[in-house]
């Protein structure tokens, strides 16, 4: 945690932090800083217990002071590599979801031969639903439109072929609900995609999927590229990180297992997210303009 935050902060210089955690993590890094630059660093001291989390285990302390923050406007988006689920938990209770969101979608973008793919979800829904994954598929469209810039964003269902019929039942009744389904940015639904198309990035550049197949997909690949090489000339690293989408506010998820490199390249995404009021951008694609809150 104390290399990845230092090299986000050294590597931009209008970056600031809101250190949240161990205090010996906190000291670590406003150690190896130059004083100078010790006002782009504020240390934020996590309570034993918050009023509103009475009935909380203390684990997940930190990441719920660190969404929080966003919540009151302490910081403009939260970065963390702590449990997923209290992650998802916390944000939910304390930011919100859009309006006709049940299930966040953890998004990924992906490089492929053709360029970069966006894969959603990589596990935060893992048992889902027909309605939820054309949900997905819009916030994914979203995503292409507006993080890359993408013109008419190409939906694509994961699914082991292409033949009609093929999958499993939440496969099977999907097709007909995307072929009609309302897609922002003037995206449209091209069929079943198979492991390899997110390779190659040729059929499509949004693939959606529950978070079971998802994450594993996720996790075969950065292993396969760590190992054998990335696809297309120069390409990007495969990204330790997801953006937590359909939630109030602006969610990096690092991997638990992230390396320095991975948890600065997750602050910088929440950076640039945030520059380009992303996440506002793409409420106002998808229907209504209210969030909604849980209890």
């Amino acid at each position: 945690m104390v290399d990845g935050a230092l090299r986000a902060f050294q590597d931009d210089p209008s970056l600031h932090l809101l250190l949240v955690g161990p205090p010996e993590a906190a000291d670590a890094i406003l150690a190896a800083v130059d004083p100078a630059e010790h006002a782009r660093l504020v240390r934020l001291a996590v309570p034993a217990t918050h009023p509103e989390d009475q009935d909380q285990d203390q684990a997940g302390a930190g990441v719920r002071a660190a969404v929080r923050a966003v919540a009151q406007g302490q910081a403009d988006a939260a970065v963390s590599a702590g449990n997923t689920i209290d992650i998802v938990l916390s944000a939910a209770r304390i930011l919100g979801r859009w309006p006709g969101v049940r299930r966040f979608a953890l998004t990924a973008a992906l490089p492929t031969a053709a360029g970069r793919l966006v894969l959603l979800d990589v596990g935060s829904s893992v048992d889902t639903d027909p309605d939820t994954l054309v949900m997905h598929a819009r916030l994914g469209a979203a995503y292409a439109a507006v993080v890359h810039e993408v013109a008419e964003p190409r939906v694509g269902l994961l699914t082991i072929g292409t033949e009609k019929g093929k999958g499993d039942r939440l496969r099977r009744a999907l097709p007909p609900l995307l072929e009609t389904a309302e897609l922002p940015a003037g995206a449209r639904y091209v069929g079943l995609i198979e492991g390899n198309d997110v390779v190659s990035g040729e059929p499509a550049d949004v693939v959606v999927t529950d978070g079971f197949t998802g994450n594993i997909l996720l996790k075969g690949l950065e292993t396969a590229y760590s190992r054998l090489g990335l696809p297309g000339a120069g390409a990007l690293e495969v990204p330790r990180a997801a953006l937590l989408l359909g939630v109030g506010g602006t969610v990096v998820v690092c991997h638990g297992a992230a390396s320095g490199p991975d948890l600065a390249a997750g602050i910088a995404l929440a950076a640039h997210l945030h520059r380009r009021a992303a996440v506002a951008a793409m409420v106002e694609m998808i229907p209504h303009n209210e969030v909604s809150h849980d209890g």
